[in-house]
C-alpha cells in the first residue's frame, strides 16, 4: 500500500486548472459536432407570397404548407407581401439570409422582372435559387359572350378590325400582356393594349364590351364562361389542356407555333445551402403527386409539374429567352 505521504499531490488548485482545461477542450469540439448534426429547419419556415390572401399563389402556398410542416417537423407560415406584381416578396426572398425563408412565385418574378425593368432590385437569375416548378396552366383567350365568331372566323374578324379592337391585361409586362403581343405577331392581328389594375377589372371590362379580348387564367376564365358571361376562343397550350379539355387549342383556330403557359414555383435565396434546397425539392415533388393534393391543384385550374431545381432552371431559361424577344421587339417598358 502506498504511503499517503509519498503519493503525488492533487491540490485543489490543480484540480480546478484541470477542470477548466477539460471545459475548454469540450467547448472547442462541441460547435463542430453541433454543426455536423444540426437539424434543419430549426425554427418555423416562412413562405413569402407576393399577392394577397385568396389569390392563386396564396392558395397554392397554403396547400403546400401543411404537408411541408408535417415532413419538416416545424411550422410553415405563409406570409403575404403583395405589391409590384409579386416582385416585393421576390426581393425579400432574394435578400433573406436566415436560411428559413423561401417564396412561392409566378413566372414573371423569375423570368422577365429584371429584363422588363432594370431598376428591379433583385436579379432572378443571380439572386434566386430554383427549388421546384409546382404547377402549370395555359391561358384562355376569352371574349365577350356576345361575340358571334369563333375559331378561324374570329381571327379573320380580328384582322379586319385592326386597331379598332382592344385587349385587356392586369398590367404592363405581365404574362398576359407579353403573351398577347406574341399572339398578335403569330395571328396577324392588331388590337390595342389596355392595362387594368387586375384581372377582375379586365373581366368586368369584357363583360361590358369595353374590350374585345384577353388572355385569362383558366380558373378565372371558365367560371365566367360557364356562367354565360364570357366566351372561350381557345387555350394557349400546344394541344387541348386537361385543365379545360372542352376548350380547343388556338392551333385548332389556325394559330400555328404558339404556346404559352403560366406557372408557379418555389424559389429560395442563393444563400440557402444546396442540401436544404434539394430536400425541399424532393419533398415538394412528392407532395404534388399525392392524389389528394394533385386533385386540389387541379380544381384550382392547374396541372401538376413537380420538377426539381434542374427542371425549373431549364424552364426559367427558355421562358426568359422567349419573353426577352417579345419585350425587345415591341419596346415594352414598365408602366
Amino acid at each position: 500500500m502506498q504511503d499517503p505521504k509519498t503519493s503525488p499531490p492533487t491540490a485543489p488548485g490543480r484540480r480546478h486548472a484541470l477542470g477548466i482545461a477539460a471545459g475548454l477542450a469540450g467547448a472547442m469540439v462541441l460547435p463542430g459536432a453541433r454543426a455536423q448534426g444540426a437539424v434543419w429547419p430549426s425554427r418555423p419556415l416562412k413562405i413569402l407570397v407576393g399577392f394577397p390572401g385568396g389569390s392563386s399563389p396564396d392558395l397554392m402556398a397554403r396547400l403546400l404548407a401543411e404537408p411541408l410542416s408535417q415532413a419538416l417537423g416545424q411550422p410553415v407560415v405563409v406570409e403575404n407581401r403583395p405589391g409590384a406584381g409579386g416582385n416585393i416578396a421576390a426581393d425579400l426572398v432574394a435578400r433573406a439570409t436566415d436560411d428559413h425563408t423561401i417564396g412561392l412565385m409566378i413566372n414573371g418574378n423569375m423570368t422577365i422582372a429584371k429584363i422588363l425593368n432594370p431598376a428591379t432590385p433583385y436579379d432572378p437569375l443571380k439572386d434566386l435559387t430554383p427549388v421546384s416548378l409546382i404547377a402549370v396552366a395555359p391561358l384562355v383567350l376569352s371574349v365577350p359572350a356576345e361575340t358571334t365568331t369563333a375559331g378561324e372566323a374570329f381571327f379573320a374578324a380580328a384582322r379586319q378590325a385592326g386597331d379598332r379592337w382592344n385587349y385587356g391585361t392586369p398590367g404592363v409586362g405581365t404574362v398576359a400582356h407579353l403573351g398577347m403581343e406574341l399572339l398578335k405577331a403569330k395571328a396577324g392581328i392588331a388590337p390595342v393594349h389596355v392595362p387594368y389594375p387586375g384581372n377582375p377589372q379586365v373581366i368586368a371590362a369584357m363583360i361590358s364590351n369595353q374590350i374585345q379580348m384577353s388572355l385569362l387564367p383558366p380558373g378565372l376564365a371558365m367560371a365566367q364562361v360557364r356562367a354565360g358571361k364570357l366566351r372561350a376562343i381557345g387555350v394557349t397550350s400546344a394541344g387541348r389542356s386537361s385543365v379545360v379539355p372542352e376548350v380547343p387549342s388556338l392551333s385548332e383556330a389556325g394559330v400555328r407555333d404558339f404556346q404559352l403557359e403560366i406557372w408557379n414555383a418555389v424559389a429560395a435565396p442563393n444563400s440557402l445551402p444546396k442540401a436544404h434546397v434539394q430536400r425541399l425539392a424532393t419533398l415538394l415533388s412528392e407532395f404534388v403527386r399525392r392524389e389528394d393534393i394533385r386533385q386540389k391543384i387541379f380544381v384550382q385550374g392547374w396541372q401538376v409539374a413537380g420538377t426539381g431545381p434542374e427542371g425549373l432552371a431549364r424552364r426559367i431559361q427558355s421562358d426568359t429567352a422567349a419573353m426577352t424577344e417579345v419585350i425587345q421587339r415591341n419596346n415594352i417598358r414598365p408602366g
